[in-house]
């Protein structure tokens, strides 16, 4: 990966809190695994930068090897991946994902 692009996504997961890259967005989600984590974050009332990786073919190749996970979404915290939706729906599960969110 280039250093641009590397910067690139550095900045992205750094703009927010909590970045969600997903197929589509927050608001028409063109996927079932990127629906269900972006319900999960709606529901605890998350505010989340969400980031399509279906209309950046650099970025989607970018991301895989820059988080070293090869599906989406990814959902960053604090700059850091969490996971993919099934960590995410197993830390909202176990209630994790509340204290990595910082809600509850």
């Amino acid at each position: 990966m280039d250093e641009a692009l590397r910067e690139r996504i550095q900045s992205t997961v750094s703009a927010k809190k909590v970045v969600l890259f997903m197929k589509g967005n927050k608001n028409f989600p063109q996927c079932g695994f990127s629906a269900s984590v972006v319900s999960i974050l709606k529901k605890k009332g998350v505010e989340f930068l969400d980031v399509n990786i279906l209309s950046d073919a650099e970025l989607r190749q970018g991301l895989k090897e820059f988080s070293n996970w090869p599906t989406f979404p990814q959902l960053y915290v604090d700059g850091q991946l969490v996971g993919g939706c099934d960590i995410v729906t197993g830390m909202n599960e176990s209630g994790e994902l509340d204290q990595v969110l910082g809600v509850g």
